[in-house]
């Protein structure tokens, strides 16, 4: 054979053994806590394209993107971050950083990646491409709610210490430290706004929540919704609600209400409270679907076999979902066509058209829980 039919067979062969060119606007990954793995899905297709395993501890797992959607950084419960390149299937890097983590958030620039530990406290911040620590934020305290914001900055909340602490990783392995104090008990979770201009925390300790304007940290915190339990007996708190500006839509926010059946909604234009709306239990997750015409609540147990859907200008409860047992997450699609629900008891994930509320699929899984689309590398805050 000759040396050019051999170069040209040898690219053929190459060319069949390589995986087909493709983007990763439509790829995300569900999380299956049991199995220490996750699951890769597309969106475009409603499929599962494959597993990647030994991840560790997943049980209160989240996950965050590189600009380019490639990759993937898993923040698992054993502290284990772990870089996934979701083109190859695969794990890139994997690092043991602390004794126990909650959760991460990765800089406006892509080049940083922090994660916020429970213990020993504090944030640690890693090179976003090869995974090799940076520097790290000693707190004293349990972190929550990290968060980016513009302008290379984390966001995050101390449980114990009640303060928000505002961190410039401009320099990441100088980080600058702005430090609010006085913001309430225990704040459990927060979030930033989708503008990236303010950090709400929410406060297990007492009724109402911590607003900051990122564009005047100096000023502290404000006091919002405060005493809207006031007058009522407390209930059991089964499952703490999660936080994130996915609850945003239009002027409003919709907050979980701690331990009650009710959705707070809260006005972002005065920050008052603009309405409460009755629900199936005590609400979880509150998202609301792109377009801001509805917003999507899960429940904590025993009465998280439901989705309610909640329409935005009549503030009421227009339709339920039932996608199985233990319904622990939903994402939506970009442009809100798909959203995406796990059913953790019943080993699936669902997905319902965004207008119709009709089925189109169930994916069979083990034990999911968070469903994490690509779309969140162009979002702030997630």
């Amino acid at each position: 054979m000759r040396p050019l039919a051999v170069a040209a067979l040898s690219l053929a062969i190459a060319a069949c053994a390589a995986p087909p060119l493709r983007g990763t606007g439509d790829l995300g990954l569900v999380v299956e806590r049991a199995s220490g793995r996750v699951m890769l899905i597309e969106t475009s297709g409603r499929s599962s394209l494959g597993r990647i395993e030994g991840l560790g501890d997943l049980s209160h797992a989240s996950a965050v993107f590189s600009r380019d959607g490639r990759y993937a950084y898993v923040f698992g419960r054993d502290g284990g971050l772990t870089k996934v390149d979701l083109l190859r299937a695969r794990i890139e890097h994997r690092v043991i950083q602390a004794g126990n983590s909650i959760g991460g958030a990765i800089s406006q620039d892509g080049r940083v990646v922090a994660v916020a530990n429970y213990t020993p406290g504090g944030v640690r911040l890693f090179d976003a491409r090869t995974l090799e620590p940076l520097s790290e934020v000693p707190t004293g305290s349990k972190v929550v709610g990290i968060a980016d914001a513009p302008g290379n900055r984390f966001v995050f909340s101390l449980f114990e210490a009640g303060e928000i602490w505002i961190v410039d990783a401009s320099d990441p392995r100088q980080p600058q430290v702005r430090k609010i104090t006085g913001v309430g008990k225990q704040p459990y979770d927060g979030f930033v706004t989708p503008n990236g201009r303010h950090y709400i925390a929410g406060l297990f300790g007492e009724d109402g929540l911590a607003l900051v304007d990122l564009w005047a940290p100096e000023a502290g915190a404000r006091r919002i919704l405060g005493g809207y339990g006031r007058g009522e007996e407390p209930l059991p708190v089964y499952k703490m609600p999660h936080l994130r500006g996915w609850a945003v839509a239009g002027r409003y926010i919709f907050l979980p209400a701690i331990g009650r059946h009710e959705v707070l909604v809260l006005d972002s234009v005065n920050w008052t409270e603009a309405g409460r709306i009755a629900v199936h239990g005590q609400p979880v997750f509150a998202v609301a679907q792109p377009g801001a015409r509805r917003v999507w609540v899960n429940f904590a147990f025993p009465n998280n076999g439901v989705v309610q859907v909640i329409d935005v200008p009549a503030l009421k409860v227009v339709h339920e979902l039932r996608p199985g047992r233990a319904v622990l997450h939903m994402e939506f699609t970009p442009r809100g066509e798909q959203a995406w629900v796990s059913s953790r008891d019943d080993g699936a994930v669902v997905v319902y058209d965004g207008a119709s509320f009709a089925e189109l699929a169930r994916l069979a899984a083990e034990s999911p829980s968070g469903i994490f689309l690509t779309s969140r590398a162009a979002m702030t805050g997630f």
